[in-house]
C-alpha cells in the first residue's frame, strides 16, 4: 500500500506528521498531488484546539488542515467529465449537497449540510489529497501553484468583499489588518484604482503595505488615532469604505467610525462578539454594513483573469515557505506572527 505524509494537529499547539494511505478517489472525485498549500490565520483554531468552523472532525485532532491548497490532477474516479489527469488546479474549500439552491448558486458553504476542507475533510497540508470534482478550480497557465494558493481564500475574499462594495478608482478605501487578508485587500483595492490607507499595530506589515504592496497611507495605531488620520486624508469628510480583516472589536469600530455618510464596511475577519454603536454609527449615517465570507465558485475564473490581467504581484503576500517536513516550524512561525502568509511548497514548486 502507496503512503503519503500529512499534518495533524493532536491538541496543546501540537503539530505530527503522519503517514497515511494515498486516498483513492470515488464516483465523481479525483486525487490531487500537492504542489503548495497555503497556511490561513483560521488554521490557528485548529491548532489551539478551537476550531471556528467545522463539526467533531475537526475537534478530533485527526483531521490533516490545508483549505488552500494547488496541485495536478493524478487520478480521476468513475463518472468524472469536467478534469482529467494532468489538469492544474484550486481546490474550493466548501463541500455542499450540489444539489440545494446555495450549492446551485456558487456559495456552498451556505449550503445546510456542507464540510469545510481542512476541517471536517482532509485538506492540503499532505502529499495528495482527494475532493469532488466539482470542487476543482482550474489554473490558468499564467499561474503559479504558489500563487494559486493565495489566490482563494485570501485574494479571492477580498476580491469578492470588494466587488460587493463597488469599489473603483473614485474611492478611498481603508483597510484595518494588514495580515494577509488585509495585504492581498491591498492589492485588490489598487489595481481596482482607489486610494489605499492601510491600518495595523506592528510597523514591519505598515511598511510592506506600503512599500511592497501599494498602500497610499499608512496609520499605525500605537501611535495615532486611525479615525482622525483618516478623517484629516480626506478633507473631513471620511473614508468612502472600509474593511476590517483583523476580527478585533477595535479594528471593527474604527471601520465603521471612519467612513462617511453613505459609506460601505464589511467585516471580513473571524470574530466572535463585537459591540457597536448602531445609532451613531450606522443609522445616523445610513451606513451600509455587510459580512463577506469566501465567493462563489464560478467567481474563480473572474479573479484569475482579474489578476493575469492587472499583472497583481500576489506572491509578495508569501514571506515564507516551507517543505512538510517544517511543519511544526511552520505552524509555530506563523503563530508566533514571525512570518506572514506561509505556504507549503513540494519540490518543483519551490522559488
Amino acid at each position: 500500500m502507496k503512503t503519503m505524509k500529512g499534518v495533524v494537529f493532536p491538541g496543546n499547539k501540537r503539530v505530527e506528521i503522519r503517514e497515511f494511505s494515498i486516498p483513492v478517489p470515488g464516483p465523481n472525485e479525483v486525487l490531487i498531488q500537492m504542489k503548495a498549500s497555503a497556511i490561513c490565520r483560521s488554521d490557528m483554531s485548529l491548532y489551539y484546539g478551537n476550531p471556528v468552523v467545522g463539526g467533531e472532525a475537526a475537534k478530533s485532532g485527526s483531521i490533516i488542515p490545508g483549505h488552500e491548497p494547488a496541485g495536478v490532477v493524478v487520478g480521476v474516479g468513475e463518472g468524472v467529465r469536467s478534469v482529467k489527469t494532468g489538469d492544474r488546479v484550486a481546490v474550493y474549500l466548501a463541500v455542499g449537497c450540489g444539489e440545494c439552491a446555495h450549492c446551485k448558486s456558487g456559495y456552498m458553504m451556505f449550503c445546510v449540510s456542507w464540510k469545510c476542507i481542512g476541517f471536517d475533510l482532509h485538506g492540503g497540508d499532505a502529499d495528495y489529497m482527494v475532493v469532488p470534482e466539482r470542487n476543482c478550480m482550474k489554473l490558468p497557465d499564467q499561474l503559479s501553484f504558489l500563487s494559486a494558493a493565495v489566490s482563494t481564500d485570501a485574494v479571492g475574499t477580498l476580491y469578492h468583499a470588494q466587488k460587493r462594495l463597488g469599489i473603483s478608482g473614485k474611492d478611498t478605501l481603508a483597510i484595518f489588518g494588514l495580515g494577509p487578508m488585509g495585504g492581498a485587500g491591498i492589492l485588490v483595492a489598487k489595481a481596482l484604482g482607489a486610494t489605499v490607507i492601510a491600518v495595523d499595530m506592528i510597523e514591519d506589515r505598515l511598511s510592506i503595505a506600503q512599500k511592497e504592496l501599494g498602500a497610499d497611507y499608512v496609520i499605525n495605531v500605537r501611535t495615532e488615532d486611525a479615525v482622525a488620520r483618516i478623517k484629516e486624508i480626506t478633507g473631513g469628510i471620511g473614508a468612502d469604505a472600509a474593511i476590517d480583516c483583523s476580527g478585533s472589536p477595535a479594528g471593527e469600530n474604527q471601520a465603521l467610525d471612519c467612513v462617511r455618510a453613505h459609506g460601505k464596511v464589511a467585516f471580513i475577519g473571524e470574530s466572535r462578539e463585537t459591540a457597536i454603536k448602531p445609532s451613531e454609527q450606522l443609522i445616523r449615517k445610513q451606513v451600509t454594513l455587510i459580512g463577506s465570507w469566501y465567493f462563489p465558485i464560478q467567481e474563480y475564473d473572474e479573479i484569475t483573469d482579474f489578476i493575469i490581467r492587472k499583472q497583481i504581484p500576489v506572491e509578495k503576500l508569501v514571506t515564507h515557505q516551507f517543505s512538510l517536513e517544517q511543519a511544526e516550524e511552520a505552524f509555530r512561525m506563523f503563530d508566533e506572527r514571525k512570518t506572514e502568509k506561509a505556504v507549503f511548497v513540494w519540490p518543483d514548486e519551490t522559488v
